[in-house]
């Protein structure tokens, strides 16, 4: 009898054990096609990435989730270098002749006549491509953006591709260089960030898009900076200080002289009354032509990174100018460090760079088109796989804030 029951006991035991390890691979299975469909969500549609993090902040709270953020990234880097070992740097447009440079073209002789105190076409020196031997066609040539409703025009926009890491074919930095004599440039607070932190800026109303008077001579638009809680870095603009100024932060700032300045709040503090706004970043990358010690020790790495650290193979964003305050450099960029980040906006010709903000979803900028022979415009990403909607900035409230640049028209005031 004792021999029977043990026998009964064990095709029982083997039947609970074969049934457990079926839910087990059902839940891990689940688990892995979960990531998949996230990962994809986030990689390919441009509300995916916030609703996920700040759904999980809620959850898990910042830190974890800049701890998972970290985990992810590095793993994704890890796959990355060995599908894409072999790989070599990778161009997203023709790049014409140098022999012609695409700013210097002559308007079409069936086009107006410009007004004599049009400004002359706008011309970069080629840099170069970042890395002499390990770069694709093109990188470093400027090539010109052309308005779409004004494509007689010579350009007031250039742009071009660099691949400024060797251990990365894949880390792309295109850069954007604007001509500051004919273009405005203006922030716009999102509806939710930056947070306020005065009953004044609670007051503040938000629209959270680009006014529809202003869109006659809309150019482009790009991202802001962190988030509040990513560092508490100050906005001021139509007289109102959304969030104060951080004492250590890198400031983008207009004055009323129309005068645009990139640098540490204490440089530039004694003025903030001739500002006309500004908005604040971590630490300045680049500062009177000299890189960050942080960047240079490759310590502290984090300030850039704020949720993930700064060697985070992340995609970013940043700003900058030249050392003559004419030409605007903006970055968006593919899997670099804040390093990678900060050497191509600097070999592009900024010596004073600002980093705005990371993460797959919100670095971006887009240039609008109308669509079709109508005036509704949409807006048209720099390059394939950055993620963005039709109404982005222009009939959707953002909750971030951005930046958007206007055509100068010869009336305008700066």
């Amino acid at each position: 009898m004792a021999r029977r029951a043990t026998q009964e006991v064990k095709p029982k035991a083997a039947k609970k054990s074969a049934r457990f390890a079926r839910v087990l691979f059902w839940l891990l299975g689940s688990g892995v096609l979960l990531v998949a469909l996230v990962w994809y969500a986030v990689h390919h549609f441009d509300w995916a990435g916030p609703l996920v993090a700040n759904s999980l902040r809620a959850v898990f709270g910042d830190d974890t989730v800049a701890k998972l953020e970290d985990l992810v990234y590095g793993a994704e880097d890890r796959v990355n270098r060995v599908l894409k070992k072999d790989e070599p740097p990778k161009a997203y447009w023709n790049v014409p002749s140098a022999a012609v440079a695409p700013s210097a073209a002559p308007i079409a002789s069936t086009s107006t006549p410009p007004p004599a105190d049009a400004a002359p076409p706008f011309k970069l020196e080629n840099p170069g491509p970042a890395l002499k031997d390990w770069s694709a066609p093109g990188d470093g040539e400027w090539v010109g953006v052309r308005d779409a409703r004004h494509p007689e025009e010579p350009p007031r926009m250039l742009k071009t591709l660099l691949h400024p890491d060797k251990g990365r074919s894949w880390a792309e930095v295109f850069v954007i260089a604007i001509d500051l004599k004919q273009v405005l440039l203006f922030p716009v607070a999102g509806t939710q960030e930056p947070q306020p932190d005065s009953d004044e800026a609670k007051k503040y109303v938000r629209e959270g898009k680009i006014p529809v008077a202003t869109q006659a001579t809309l150019l482009a638009a790009f991202n802001g900076g962190f988030m509040t809680e990513h560092g508490g870095y100050g906005m001021k603009l139509d007289g109102v200080t959304i969030a104060k100024p951080k004492p250590r932060a890198c400031t983008i700032a207009l004055y009323k002289d129309g005068s645009l300045r990139i640098a540490s709040w204490p440089e530039l503090s004694s003025g903030e009354g001739d500002m006309l706004w500004f908005r604040q970043t971590p630490e300045c990358m680049w500062e009177n032509d000299k890189l960050h010690a942080g960047l240079q020790a490759g310590a502290g790495l984090k300030k850039w990174g704020s949720t993930v650290d700064g060697e985070t193979v992340i995609r970013r964003s940043g700003i900058g100018l030249n050392a003559e305050r004419s030409v605007l450099f903006v970055a968006i960029t593919n899997h670099t460090s804040a390093r990678v980040l900060a050497d191509g906006l600097h070999h592009a010709g900024a010596t004073d760079v600002a980093q705005l903000d990371v993460n797959w979803s919100y670095p971006k900028f887009v240039t609008f088109e109308p669509i079709g022979r109508t005036s509704v415009l949409h807006p048209v990403p720099l390059a394939p796989g950055f993620e963005y909607s039709d109404d982005e900035y222009l009939r959707k409230k953002e909750k971030r804030d951005f930046f958007y640049i206007l055509r100068k028209e010869p009336d305008d005031k700066h």
